[in-house]
């Protein structure tokens, strides 16, 4: 059968993921009585929820003879590594537009990505049935974006496909009345523009993988093409490591890919896509070849981590009420647990209980926080840090391009805010009442800046960032936040009254008759300096008053906190204490009075 490796490409958003589902369905993959109605390719409960692509996901159709590889990528910058080592696996993308939207920064990423790697790019201008779709503009801002990623003139040649993942429609003309339901416009495209496998067919056996897997039974699994040769099942093969060294391996089971199964193969052959379980500790970018042909393909870089935080043992009074795990060593398993399959994932010890993760970004981190918080763990987290290098001599910090786009009446204060976080604008233009900003912000600005963002926008600005490089340190109080907040004094459930008497002081995080300790944050103050409130004191209720009246308190809604705002909102003297069913605020130091010592040890 004849093959076609492809990774499918685009900013977060623009429907990757609905255009694979939608290639499975419209292909013949399937058969008749199979039940397609839920297909996606976005496995993970958060992916569905959120409707972002976390890991690269493998699958394949057969389509007029030819068997497609398609691997649909993360679009998220913090996922970035996996588009870098996925270019290494195929020899096309279908880059997806969205026909509003037009190019925005992680189109830029992960174009620059497949053009440095010399793959051919097929364009697909989705969502073209929606009302504000602008084609022929978005077709002119994607040719701009090649010239300006320096492709070359093969590249330059690109076919453009109109679509509409979500209807199932697509055409080669950009005017909406040429859509016919059927996806075998982009299948033709591919069959016709996209190569073949540059590989060797004859040859010792050659297959580095891209991606890793984890399996309780076989171990690590590693997702990568063959490149040469080809091989069986059982069969005794070397694996050049990292560092030179070689180690010989039995091959336990190899899986390829159709449709959304994974499925058992006996031989893989130069070209397929496969995944490969028998060496326990495979790492990515290894060689695995033939017993006595070892010869090693040259090293995958893997992006390192740019941010990091504390993971530790809840110490909080309400420890163990909500989860069932709790201890160090169940955390340290579960964090080991991840990092067999995440390689842009680190984790250290820090003590005894406590261990420092670090990874590409704040969403990268928040996910696998919010997975060990579905399992039944119970942590607490510290703010994310960006992790600083020395370079030459000089201290320097991850810095990261930001587009904005954002209506004309909020840009001031835009940029007012970006202004206070050493941001430096680079661009910035009009397009009808909306505007486009572009800036390079300091890693450090940008946490706790989504939360701030939407609320200076009122919820209309679209705010999207890239990582770019390190640069030297910015200033100094960049990231951390300027107001300070309500910390309960005492331990018990809050009352009406007491929130009341404090709403002036500021705004609240909790209602009447939740349970709080000493050291939790209950609000937020509209000073500077934190606050120890006594939100549990009751009314003294005396012969004169009616023990009811205390019910006709009528307070102000809480401010809903979400995991990402809480770990944007917290200091660097702070926790965020993460429960399955809670997420609670915390000082790092719960007791009032000592507290107050640190703090004026710290200011003197």
């Amino acid at each position: 059968m004849k093959i076609r490796n492809i990774a499918i490409i685009a900013h977060v958003d623009h429907g990757k993921t609905t255009l694979v589902d939608k290639l499975l369905q419209m292909s013949g993959t399937f058969r008749d009585n199979e039940d397609i109605t839920d297909l996606s390719m976005d496995s993970n409960a958060i992916e569905k929820e959120r409707g972002i692509t976390i890991l690269a996901k493998t699958t394949a159709i057969n389509y007029e003879g030819y068997r497609i590889n398609i691997l649909d990528t993360p679009g998220h910058a913090d996922f970035g590594g996996e588009v870098e080592r996925i270019m290494n696996m195929v020899d096309g993308v279908l880059l997806v537009v969205d026909a509003y939207e037009g190019t925005m920064p992680q189109t830029r990423f992960v174009l620059k990505k497949a053009l440095e790697a010399g793959v051919t790019p097929i364009v697909v201008v989705n969502k073209i049935d929606k009302p504000t779709a602008r084609p022929k503009e978005v077709v002119d801002e994607v040719l701009d974006l090649f010239i300006e990623l320096g492709a070359d003139i093969d590249q330059l040649d690109f076919p453009v496909i109109y679509a509409s993942a979500l209807a199932g429609t697509s055409s080669l003309h950009p005017e909406i009345d040429t859509q016919e339901p059927t996806m075998n416009y982009i299948l033709d495209a591919i069959i016709s523009y996209i190569p073949a496998p540059n590989v060797e067919i004859d040859g010792g056996f050659q297959f580095q993988p891209a991606l890793l897997d984890y399996n309780d039974y076989v171990g690590r699994i590693g997702i990568g093409r063959v490149k040469r040769g080809s091989v069986k099942v059982n069969e005794m093969v070397s694996c050049v490591r990292r560092d030179g060294t070689i180690k010989q391996f039995r091959i336990q089971k190899m899986f390829g890919y159709l449709g959304l199964k994974r499925i058992e193969v006996t031989e893989a052959k130069a070209g397929d896509i496969v995944a490969i379980a028998g060496l326990p500790d495979i790492e990515v970018g290894e060689t695995v070849c033939t017993v006595g042909k070892e010869e090693a393909l040259p090293l995958l870089r893997i992006d390192e981590p740019t941010l990091q935080m504390t993971f530790g043992v809840n110490t909080s009074p309400f420890c163990g009420r909500d989860g069932k795990l709790l201890t160090a060593r169940k955390i340290e398993e579960r964090l080991m647990k991840e990092t067999e399959k995440d390689v842009s994932l680190k984790v250290r010890p820090n003590d005894s209980e406590s261990f420092i993760v670090s990874g590409r970004g704040e969403l990268h981190l928040s996910i696998l926080i919010e997975n060990m918080r579905r399992e039944g763990f119970e942590l607490q987290v510290s703010k994310p840090e960006v992790i600083k290098k020395e370079i030459d001599g000089v201290m320097c910090e991850p810095f990261e391009d930001v587009q904005i786009d954002v209506p004309e009446e909020y840009v001031g204060s835009v940029i007012e805010a970006l202004g206070n976080r050493e941001a430096i604008m680079e661009n910035m233009h009009n397009q009808g009442n909306q505007v486009r900003l572009s800036y390079t912000v300091p890693s450090r600005g940008l946490i706790g800046f989504s939360t701030e963002f939407m609320t200076i926008t009122k919820g209309y600005g679209v705010l999207n960032h890239t990582y770019k490089e390190y640069r030297p340190l910015a200033g100094s109080t960049v990231g951390e936040r300027k107001l300070g907040v309500l910390v309960s004094m005492e331990n018990g459930k809050a009352t009406a009254y007491a929130l009341g008497q404090l709403e002036d002081r500021g705004v609240m995080f909790i209602e009447p008759g939740d349970e709080v300790y000493e050291g939790m944050i209950v609000g937020e103050h509209t000073h500077d300096n934190d606050l120890a409130v006594n939100v549990v004191k009751g009314k003294k209720l005396t012969n004169t008053r009616a023990s009811g009246s205390d019910h006709t308190v009528v307070l102000k809604r809480p401010r809903k906190m979400s995991l990402e705002t809480c770990l944007d909102y917290i200091n660097s003297d702070e926790y965020v204490e993460v429960t399955p069913h809670n997420f609670r605020l915390r000082k790092m130091i719960l007791n009032t009075e000592l507290r107050k010592k640190a703090d004026a040890k710290k200011n003197n």
